[in-house]
């Protein structure tokens, strides 16, 4: 199954799709591990990559476009794949019905005052990585990570001025593209307000896994 997973930041894509991947037995594509493997294969491609971000700047969409279909047409993902991340504008939408057909397109909804509670409470391991949070999964120790003992910290876009202008840009840039996929029959909306099992179930009974 060929599928597109939409939603802004704290909707639980992520984290909804490790669990999909295991389930459907499919490859979870996002474009910043397509664009971490492609830098890290030092191929063509990836060097540009390199020096965009390098340089502060957005890739291009020419050069994005092109990494996704370099990475869809690899073995692991000829009979299915989870797209996260990509496509981001209905432009992108259009250049990837050219060189894969899409089979659902599933729309993570949450409202803004979900965002904000989950993402202003994220703290994160400074050391490792493991993110917690202020109220559904505290350290042992406040500011103190349970598993390497690395500082635990707020991210500065996990304030709430970051979070309100980044869903800001996530609504404006991603309405046409829900739009878009709406007409064409292919969008599953799908409440991501409750805790992942409860999606999960969600999403099996609407998919039909």
């Amino acid at each position: 199954m060929k599928l597109i997973f939409l939603g802004p930041p704290g909707a639980g894509k992520g984290t909804l799709a490790v669990r999909v991947k295991e389930l459907l037995k499919t490859p979870h594509i996002s474009t910043g591990a397509i664009f971490r493997d492609a830098i890290g294969a030092k191929s063509p491609l990836g060097l540009k990559v390199k020096a965009v971000i390098d340089a502060g700047k957005l890739v291009d969409d020419e050069t994005t476009i092109a990494l996704v279909k370099e990475r869809l047409e690899q073995a692991d993902a000829q009979e299915g794949y989870i797209l996260d991340g990509f496509p981001r504008t209905t432009a992108q939408a259009e250049a990837l019905e050219t060189f894969s057909a899409v089979d659902k397109v599933v729309n993570f909804d949450i409202p803004d005052s979900g965002v904000m509670e989950r993402l202003s409470g994220r703290r994160v391991c400074r050391k490792c990585g493991f993110n917690f949070h202020a109220v559904f999964n505290k350290p042992k120790k406040e500011g103190v990570c349970d598993f390497c003992g690395g500082e635990v910290y707020i991210r500065e876009d996990d304030k709430p001025s970051a979070i309100a202008k980044r869903l800001d840009v996530y609504r404006a840039q991603t309405q046409p593209l829900i739009d878009f996929y709406r007409k064409k029959g292919l969008l599953i909306d799908i409440d991501a307000s409750p805790l992942v099992d409860e999606i999960l179930v969600g999403f099996r009974k609407a998919l039909g896994v």
